[in-house]
């Protein structure tokens, strides 16, 4: 037989489950103007005992992808990553494509990780380009025939879910990921592109709502037990 300690516990623990869940919807609602971000639910699951837990996933699906007027933006048109080392040699992954050129010339993420090996562009070039197949090709100021300098590559992984999620919008694989595995040609870089994020602006606010008003609802529960259970030991005593 449940007891009046727990019909409280039970309560308690579940409405504990939903203030995670509703951080983790927060969170997608916060990041509706984080490049590439990829939103995360919290599927929760109700046992015969009454207990919930929940399964945290990230969802990897593209977004679509926002023309921008700078060069130095690119996105993924479909599945993928692009590499970045770290300043300390560590390789990450990413599908936010703001770019951007360090004091040295090198294609640099916004917070200084390089892209893919490290593409340089020369001094006193012209004009530069990035094709699909990520080809980053330059052309001279001095009439110099344009010149291919380097590759901007994509790699995918197994199971994308995997992943293990960082700060700075990046990841690492894990056992459950696989490796990274390059993807050969390609026609997925788009230059003059970001990519949005996947944030359901409605669907999260109004989850937001049911389960503000769902943990309302489980608090004055476990208020109205407890009282129950006040009254219970005043009448035996």
């Amino acid at each position: 037989m449940t007891t009046f300690h727990g019909l409280i516990q039970k309560n308690i623990v579940n409405a504990n489950l939903q203030f995670e869940k509703l951080g983790y919807i927060t969170n997608n609602i916060s990041n509706q103007n984080t490049t590439a971000y990829k939103s995360v639910s919290f599927e929760q699951v109700l046992s015969e005992d009454g207990y919930l837990s929940g399964v945290l996933r990230k969802d990897y699906r593209p977004a679509v992808l926002m023309i921008t007027d700078n060069k130095f933006d690119m996105g993924i048109n479909g599945q993928g990553f692009f590499p970045v080392t770290s300043p300390e040699g560590d390789v990450k992954y990413t599908r936010d494509g703001a770019m951007m050129q360090n004091k040295d010339g090198y294609l640099v993420t916004r917070d200084g990780y390089l892209v893919g090996d490290g593409i340089k562009l020369p001094i006193n070039y012209d004009d530069w380009w990035i094709k699909s197949n990520g080809d980053v090709v330059v052309s001279m100021k001095y009439g110099d025939k344009p010149q291919k300098i380097g590759t901007i590559p994509i790699v995918n992984f197994q199971n994308p879910e995997g992943l293990k999620a960082l700060d700075g919008n990046k990841f690492i694989p894990t056992e459950d990921s696989g490796e990274p595995v390059l993807v050969v040609n390609h026609d997925r870089i788009e230059q003059q592109k970001l990519e949005v994020a996947n944030v359901d602006m409605i669907s999260d606010s109004n989850k937001v709502m049911r389960l503000n008003a769902s943990m309302l609802a489980s608090f004055q529960l476990v208020k109205t037990i407890n009282d129950l259970y006040s009254k219970s030991i005043n009448i035996q005593s």
